[in-house]
C-alpha cells in the first residue's frame, strides 16, 4: 500500500513555507578557518546576483588587508559604516537603521558572530542579520566554525582557544543556504606564509598556535560534517513530508546546574538533539540548598540557563532534595529517551561512600541511556564547602529556649512524682520536634538534640547537676536520645520543606487555573487584557504594562494601576520605551531588559503572537539587576500561552461574527435585489401599458379616468416602496437617529389616513381611542410609517366595504395600538413569520399585485426602536390583529408641546 503523506503536515508545511516567504533568506559562506575564502566567494556570488538584475548593498564588509578580496568592491553600492566612540577609541561597525532605511533586496554584512560596540541596538550582529530578515531583505553573511555554539567547546578543545564570539545553531539551521568554502590545509597555510591572510608578525604567530595543521584537519573535518548534517536532515524532513515514512521521536533531557562546566554538558546535549531532531529538554532540580546558593553560583546558573534556551532547550523545574530520583521520575513521566549529565573526576573514599548521582540516577532508570560527559579539570581531593554566614533569628532562639525551658520543668514534675526515665526523654524528643516545627533550618533542631541529652544527664541521672554518670547503661541512653531527637528534628525539617514546595506547587497550579478560569469569562478584549494585567502582576509582583496591537502599531496602553488607583511612573512608557515595542512587533521577538536586545529597557517586552502576526506586547518592569527566575518562567511561559490564546479566540469569534454578518448582508443584498426585480415588474408593465393605451387610443373620458388611476395606484405603490427600501436600508446600517417628542395618538392615526392607500374609502374605518388626550413618545414620521404599512396590510387582505377598526388603549405605562380587520386571517404558522424579512403570504390574496414583504418587517424594527413590541393573532370570527405597544407620556410632563 502506497504511503500518502499526513494532510496535516503538508498543511503545516505550506504555512511555514507562507511564513518563510514573508521573511528575507539567509545565506551563509561557511569555514573551518579565516583565509579559507568565505568573503571573497561572497561578493563573487554579489556581483552575479548584481548581473541577474538583483538590487545589492554591501552592508558591511570587515576590513581585511587582501588586496584580491578588497578590489570585488568595485561595481557594487557600498553603505557607509557607522562610527561609535567607545573608550577612546572610534570604532566602525554595521549601520542597521540606514540599511533598513536603503531596504535593498539583498545585502552582505561579514563577521555573523561579530560583537556590537556598547551603546548600539544589539548586542550582536546575528540580532541585526535576523532583524534585516524580518523587514524581508535576503542576506549573505559569513562565519567559521568555531563560532557556532554547540561545537565551540570541541572546537576548544582542538586548538585550546576558547572564542567568546559565537552565534546560536538556530541561527545557522534556519539559514536558508549554507555554502562550504573549503580548501586544503596545505593550500591553507601556503596562503598564510605569503601573507595573504595575516601581516607577517600576525601570520607568524598564527603559525605556530591556532594554524597547525593538525587543528585545521580537525576543523575541516568539524565543517564538513556539520555541511553533511544539515544535508542530512533536510534530506530526511523531505522523506517524512513525501511519504510518511515512521522515525523513531527522541527525548533528550540535560541537568542544570551551577557548574562551570555544565556549559559544556548543554552543548553536548544540543548537539545531540540536533542530531537526532530529538525534542530538547533542561532540567533544573531546586532543592533546599538552591536558596542559599553564592552570588557566584547563582550568575553561573543563570548564564547556564540563559544558554540552554539559546540552544532550544524547554526548561522545566521540579523540586525535591533527593536529585537523582527527581530527575528520574521525570524522566519516566515525560518519556525521556536519552540523559546528559555531567560528572566531576574525584578520588574514591574508602567508608561510607555513597553512589554518586550519576550511579543514582542510572540505578533508577535502566531503561534509559545515560550519556556522561566528563570535566576536564584537576582531580579534586575532597569536595570543598562553602561555609556561610549561619542566620541566627532572636524570634527562633527565644522559641528554642522557651520549649527547652517547657521541656525541663514537665521532666522535673515527672520525676518527682516517681515516673520512669523513659517518660521524661520521651518529653526533651518532643520538645526537639516542637522546636523544629516552629523554627526555620537545621541548626536549632540540632542544638535543642544536644542540648536535651545535656540537661537529661545533668538533671535527671545520679549524681545529679552533675555531667559524670555512674551507670555505664546511660552512655547507651545518650545515643540513642540523641540520635532520636536528631532524627526526629531531620525529618520534621523535611517535612516542613516538603510541605512548602506542595504550597508552592498548589499556588502557582491554583494562579493557572485562576487565570484560566477569568480569561474564559471574559466578555470582550478589554476585559481580557485587564485580567492578564492582574494575573501577571499576581504572580510577579511587577508592575505589568500591556500593549494592544493594531495593523503592526500600538492601538492603546493598559497601563498598570496599583490598589489605590494610581499609575506607575510615566517614564514607563515613555517614547524610548514605545520604541522597544514597536521594534518587538515589527521583528515578533522579545526585546528590552534580560534580552539581548536594547537590554537598558526598563521592562521586558514578550510579544503575544497570533497565527499571522503579533496581537498585543507584555511589559514586565524590572528593576536594576532584577531577574525572572529559572522556576518562574516556565509557569510565566503557561500564562502568556493562556493569555494569547485567550485573545486569539476572542478575534476568532469576533472575525467568525463578522463573517456572518457579512454573509447575512449578502443574503439580503441578494434577496432583496432578486425580490425587486420580479415584483417591481407588475406595477411597471401596468403603468407603462396603460400609459401607451392612453397615448394610441382615442378613449373616452371614464375609460382615461380609469386608466390614469391606476397609473397612480401604481406609481404610490412603487413610492412607498421605495420609503419602505430606504427606511430598512437606514435602520440595518444603524443610521437612523430617533428624534422623539411627545405627541397625540389621535393625530398620528389621522395622519396616517391621508396617506394609505386611496382604497381606503371603500371600507368602513373606525377609531376607538379611550382617552381624547392619550400621548406617546415617539419619532412621528416612523410611527406614521408605520400606521400607514399595517393600515395597507389590511386593505390588502380585506374584501371591500367590510369594516377595519383601530383601537388605542393603556395598560400600565404602556399604550397599545391595535388595526382589526375581518379579512381572510392569518395561520398560525403564518404568524410565526409575518415580520419577517421578503416574507409574504402566497395565494388567497385580494390585490393582484405582490409585495416584497418588506412593510411588516420595516414596522417591526421601528416598533423595537422606540423599545415597544409587535404582535399579531387572530381575529374572531375571522380576520387578523395587528397591534404594537408605545411609552405612554404622562400629561403634566413639561416636555409636552401641544403647538404645531
Amino acid at each position: 500500500m502506497e504511503n500518502r503523506p499526513n494532510p496535516d503536515d503538508l498543511l503545516r508545511k505550506i504555512n511555514e513555507n507562507e511564513e518563510k516567504n514573508k521573511k528575507g533568506k539567509l545565506k551563509i559562506f561557511f569555514g573551518y578557518a579565516a583565509g579559507v575564502g568565505k568573503t571573497y566567494a561572497m561578493l563573487d556570488a554579489a556581483h552575479s546576483a548584481k548581473k541577474a538584475g538583483i538590487d545589492v548593498v554591501v552592508g558591511y564588509i570587515e576590513p581585511h588587508a587582501r588586496p584580491e578580496t578588497l578590489a570585488l568592491l568595485n561595481g557594487l553600492e557600498v553603505l557607509r559604516n557607522l562610527e561609535v566612540e567607545y573608550k577612546g577609541i572610534v570604532l566602525k561597525e554595521f549601520d542597521l537603521d540606514g540599511a533598513l532605511k536603503r531596504k535593498p533586496e539583498l545585502i552582505l554584512v561579514d563577521e555573523l558572530a561579530h560583537t556590537n560596540a556598547h551603546g548600539l541596538r544589539h548586542k550582536k550582529r546575528y540580532s541585526d542579520i535576523e532583524e534585516l530578515l524580518n523587514a524581508g531583505i535576503d542576506v549573505y553573511t559569513t562565519v567559521n566554525v568555531q563560532h557556532i555554539e554547540s561545537l565551540n567547546d570541541i572546537v576548544a578543545s582542538i586548538t585550546h582557544v576558547v572564542v567568546n564570539e559565537r552565534v546560536p545553531d538556530r541561527i545557522f539551521n534556519d539559514a536558508s543556504q549554507v555554502e562550504l568554502i573549503d580548501i586544503e590545509p596545505s593550500d591553507l597555510m601556503k596562503r598564510l606564509n605569503l601573507g595573504k591572510i595575516y601581516k607577517n608578525e600576525q601570520a607568524k604567530k598564527a603559525l605556530d598556535n591556532f594554524f597547525i595543521r593538525e587543528n585545521l584537519v580537525a576543523l575541516r573535518e568539524i565543517a564538513l560534517r556539520e555541511t553533511a548534517d544539515r544535508v542530512n536532515k533536510e534530506v530526511n524532513i523531505n522523506k517524512i513530508y513525501s511519504k510518511n515514512i515512521y522515525h523513531t521521536n527522541e527525548h533528550i533531557l540535560v541537568c542544570l546546574s551551577s557548574a562551570p562546566s555544565n556549559a559544556r554538558v548543554i552543548r553536548a546535549a544540543a548537539r545531540m538533539a540536533d542530531a537526532f531532531s530529538a525534542k530538547f529538554t533542561a532540567l533544573f532540580v531546586e532543592t533546599k540548598s538552591s536558596k542559599d546558593l553564592g552570588e557566584k553560583n547563582i550568575q553561573s546558573l543563570r548564564k547556564n540557563l540563559k544558554l540552554a534556551e539559546e540552544l532550544g532547550a524547554n526548561i522545566e523545574t521540579v523540586y525535591g532534595d533527593d536529585v537523582p530520583y527527581q530527575v528520574s521520575e521525570y524522566s519516566k513521566l515525560s518519556g525521556v529517551s536519552k540523559i546528559i549529565i555531567g560528572r566531576t573526576k574525584r578520588r574514591k573514599k574508602f567508608l561510607l561512600s555513597k553512589l554518586s548521582y550519576v550511579d543514582r540516577i542510572m540505578e533508577l532508570t535502566p531503561d534509559i541511556d545515560i550519556y556522561v560527559i566528563p570535566d576536564n579539570e584537576n582531580t579534586i581531593d575532597r569536595r570543598k564547602y562553602e561555609m556561610k554566614f549561619m542566620n541566627i533569628s532572636v524570634s527562633d532562639t527565644i522559641k528554642t529556649l522557651s520549649i527547652l525551658l517547657g521541656a525541663v520543668i514537665i521532666g522535673l514534675i515527672l520525676y518527682n512524682l516517681g515516673f520512669s526515665e523513659s517518660n521524661i526523654i520521651t518529653v526533651f524528643i518532643l520538645g526537639v520536634l516542637l522546636i523544629s516545627n516552629k523554627t526555620s533550618g537545621y541548626i536549632y533542631g540540632g542544638f535543642a538534640s544536644l542540648a536535651s541529652v545535656v540537661l537529661f544527664n545533668l538533671l535527671y541521672t545520679d549524681p545529679r547537676f552533675s555531667l559524670n554518670f555512674y551507670n555505664p547503661g546511660y552512655l547507651v541512653t545518650f545515643v540513642i536520645m540523641m540520635t532520636s531527637a536528631l532524627v526526629t528534628s531531620t525529618l520534621t525539617n523535611k517535612v516542613k520543606y516538603q510541605a512548602n514546595v506542595s504550597a508552592v506547587i498548589a499556588n502557582r497550579t491554583n494562579i493557572l487555573l485562576e487565570a484560566s478560569r477569568d480569561l474564559e469569562r471574559s466578555d470582550n478584549l478589554s476585559d481580557i487584557i485587564l485580567t492578564a494585567q492582574r494575573q501577571l502582576y499576581k504572580f510577579l509582583k511587577k508592575p505589568i504594562i500591556i500593549y494592544q496591537v493594531e495593523n503592526e502599531d500600538i492601538k492603546s496602553i493598559y497601563n498598570y494601576k496599583y490598589d489605590d488607583g494610581s499609575e506607575i511612573d510615566r517614564e514607563y512608557a515613555s517614547e524610548d520605551e514605545k520604541g522597544v515595542v514597536l521594534w518587538t512587533i515589527k521583528n515578533k521577538k522579545r526585546a528590552g531588559a534580560n534580552t539581548d536586545t536594547i537590554p537598558g529597557a526598563k521592562a521586558m517586552y514578550i510579544p503575544l503572537l497570533g497565527q499571522e502576526n503579533v496581537m498585543a506586547v507584555i511589559g514586565i518592569v524590572m528593576g536594576e539587576n532584577e531577574v525572572i527566575d529559572s522556576s518562574e518562567k516556565s509557569l510565566l511561559e503557561a500564562m502568556i500561552s493562556q493569555i494569547s490564546f485567550a485573545i486569539e479566540k476572542y478575534n476568532l469569534n469576533e472575525s467568525k461574527k463578522n463573517a456572518l454578518m457579512q454573509a447575512e448582508n449578502e443574503r439580503f443584498r441578494a434577496n432583496l435585489l432578486r425580490a425587486v426585480s420580479h415584483d417591481l415588474r407588475t406595477p411597471l408593465t401596468s403603468i407603462s401599458g396603460s400609459a401607451s393605451s392612453i397615448l394610441n387610443n382615442n378613449f373616452d373620458e371614464e375609460t382615461k379616468r380609469k386608466l390614469t388611476l391606476d397609473i397612480y395606484d401604481d406609481s404610490i405603490w412603487l413610492i412607498n416602496l421605495v420609503e419602505n427600501l430606504l427606511s430598512v436600508s437606514r435602520l440595518d446600517n444603524g443610521n437612523v437617529k430617533l428624534n422623539t417628542e411627545p405627541q397625540l395618538v389621535e393625530e398620528i392615526i389621522n395622519e396616517a389616513l391621508q396617506h394609505v392607500n386611496r382604497k381606503i374609502s371603500d371600507y368602513d374605518v373606525k377609531i376607538n381611542i379611550k382617552d381624547d388626550l392619550l400621548l406617546v413618545d415617539v419619532d412621528v414620521r416612523l410611527i406614521v410609517q408605520v400606521m400607514i404599512n399595517i393600515i395597507d396590510n389590511a386593505i390588502k387582505y380585506t374584501e371591500i366595504g367590510t369594516e377595519i377598526r383601530i383601537d388605542v388603549f393603556t395598560k400600565g405605562k404602556k399604550v397599545i395600538v391595535e388595526v382589526i380587520d375581518n379579512g381572510i386571517g392569518i395561520s398560525k404558522q403564518n404568524q410565526e413569520c409575518i415580520f419577517d424579512m421578503f416574507f409574504t403570504i402566497k395565494g388567497n390574496k385580494v390585490d393582484s399585485r405582490r409585495g416584497l414583504g418588506l412593510g411588516l418587517a420595516l414596522c417591526k424594527s421601528i416598533i423595537n426602536a422606540h423599545g415597544g413590541e409587535i404582535y399579531v393573532r387572530n381575529n374572531y370570527p375571522h380576520g387578523t390583529v395587528i397591534g404594537f405597544t408605545l411609552s405612554k407620556v404622562e400629561v403634566n410632563n413639561e416636555r409636552i408641546n401641544f403647538g404645531n
